[in-house]
């Protein structure tokens, strides 16, 4: 099993060489592993105290966002090495201020292992929420180096709870520590006879009810949504989009509409501007104080500041469950928005409870969009009632970080 994991990992390599020239993501998962190991032999010296945090993509570091964080400010004395596997991650937090080291990493090859746990010497290690890689797992046991799970949550689908999966269950018993989001999580992994478990919750709601206290000021956002009904729909996608613009094209009376869409390239940015009817729309990217304050339509056409722009709205449409999922709608909720997302969202557990409580809805097609926009809008004492079941759920289900600094030990 483990010599067809590692023909699959090269194949893998192999596959991503290929389509590079034509891919820019597979382009910069490529390069981006240049010159790692000699990277880090000129960084990192010797006698540093280097703490190891690693995440597959931008979702999974805003989840350890919050740990990595209280770890630096508790212990100050400590580096801190953050590795990404996806360029999604990478690219966009490479700059990130708390890491003291930041880099992709290294196929999980036994030798590529080998190399990158000696040069780093952690003398801990963090992974976020999944992402299990075999030979950097194994190396980090042989070194006896304190391995934890940060936000872990388990489904009986995966394969560690399959029949025979006997490798899959190994890599588990390496970890020092698993702190899980859920009762079921610690369960699944009892099962198996994984002990070593506690339930600290998500750290995200760590992350994002400190947005709600460390928020940006945005004053052109200000400007826009002064007096005015604000509709913040976050991270769309084009289902998402046509569905929204049709409610404001017919519907638009005292409302204004914030998008901020997945896709932030130029095409996609004017084919979302051509839809919008007789309303004056601009670019944030474009946007000035004078000009601002008579459009009706804000497009987010950069990232990095979503969830401070949320604080502006009224009322959050999150996008994405048209498709693969829903993103995240604690950045939504933190501010006091009732929520609005699509039908894809039953995996996310917050989304789930949410609707239980009649702080979120979700619409499958326009009528039911249109049906609960009006509702929220009309009915403000339901609105307000809805936001405050959102922002009240958030600080209700902090403490994770707290929890789990106190569990580690080196």
């Amino acid at each position: 099993m483990t010599i067809l994991y590692l023909l699959g990992i090269r194949i893998f390599h192999i596959l991503v060489i290929i389509i590079s020239p034509f891919n820019q993501k597979a382009k910069l998962w490529l390069n981006g592993r240049k010159k790692i190991f000699r990277k880090l032999n000129d960084q990192i010296s010797k006698n540093e105290k280097v703490v190891w945090f690693h995440c597959a993509s931008l979702g999974e570091f805003e989840q350890g966002r919050p740990v990595i964080e209280a770890f630096k400010e508790k212990y100050s004395d400590y580096k801190i090495l953050l590795t990404f596997y996806s360029p999604s991650g990478y690219e966009i937090r490479k700059d990130y201020e708390f890491a003291d080291y930041i880099c992709y990493l290294p196929i999980d090859t036994p030798s590529n292992a080998k190399k990158f746990v000696k040069i780093v010497n952690p003398k801990m290690v963090f992974f976020i929420k999944y992402e299990f890689w075999y030979f950097f797992l194994r190396e980090i046991n042989k070194k006896n180096i304190p391995l934890y799970l940060v936000s872990g949550i388990f489904r009986k689908n995966q394969r560690f709870f399959k029949k025979g999966a006997v490798k899959s269950r190994k890599m588990l018993t390496w970890f020092t520590h698993f702190f899980v989001q859920n009762e079921e999580s610690k369960r699944l992994l009892q099962s198996i006879r994984i002990e070593p478990v506690t339930i600290t919750g998500d750290t995200r709601f760590d992350r994002v009810y400190t947005i709600t206290q460390k928020a940006k000021d945005l004053p052109l956002v200000e400007k826009f949504s002064s007096n005015n009904k604000v509709l913040v729909a976050g991270s769309t996608w084009k289902p998402d989009e046509d569905l929204l613009i049709r409610y404001y094209n017919e519907n638009s009376k005292d409302l204004k509409l914030v998008i901020a869409p997945h896709e932030i390239h130029k095409e996609n940015i004017e084919r979302i501007i051509n839809s919008v009817k007789n309303k004056k729309v601009v670019k944030y990217s474009e946007a000035t104080l004078d000009n601002i304050k008579n459009a009706s339509v804000l497009i987010i056409d950069g990232i990095g500041f979503l969830s401070s722009v949320y604080r502006y709205g009224t009322i959050a449409y999150i996008g994405g469950g048209f498709g693969k999922g829903i993103h995240n709608i604690l950045e939504a909720a933190t501010f006091g928005l009732p929520i609005l997302f699509g039908p894809n969202h039953l995996k996310f557990k917050e989304a789930l409870e949410l609707k239980k409580q009649e702080g979120a809805i979700s619409i499958s097609n326009y009528s039911e969009l249109e049906a609960s926009l009006n509702n929220f809008l009309i009915n403000e004492k339901q609105a307000f009632k809805s936001g405050g079941i959102c922002s009240n759920y958030v600080k209700e289900n902090t403490g994770a970080t707290k929890r789990i600094l106190n569990l580690i030990y080196f």
